[in-house]
């Protein structure tokens, strides 16, 4: 699982590349996201638009990006995924629970709204 981040106006951006399929390296990205909610940041967007595939695995790494951020009040969403991702957070019924947007600006204006 590869990925990039950026901060920008307390909003962390996380964009992944590839397969999302879970690996060895998930703990460094919680501790990573850890890492950011304790220094402040309390809102996420998980850019999915270089995701080429994601499994249960992947659908756990979202649980729980989302599930660290609401556990302090703040809030993850998600942006630019492929017709299927977003089917698969459909039918999981994911999309109920994590908000999913077009692109970041859709997502930014969601925070700064």
């Amino acid at each position: 699982m590869k990925y990039s981040e950026r901060t920008e106006n307390g909003i962390l951006f996380i964009t992944f590349h590839g397969d999302l399929i879970g690996a060895t390296d998930n703990l460094e990205l919680f501790d990573f996201i850890n890492e950011k909610i304790n220094h402040g940041i309390y809102r996420a967007i998980i850019n999915m638009g270089e995701v080429r595939y994601m499994n249960s695995s992947g659908i756990g790494i979202l649980i729980t990006i989302y599930t660290k951020f609401k556990n302090k009040s703040g809030d993850a969403v998600i942006c630019n995924a492929s017709d299927q991702i977003v089917k698969l957070l459909s039918m999981t019924k994911l999309d109920t629970v994590i908000r999913i947007f077009n692109d970041e600006n859709e997502a930014k204006s969601k925070f700064n709204g």
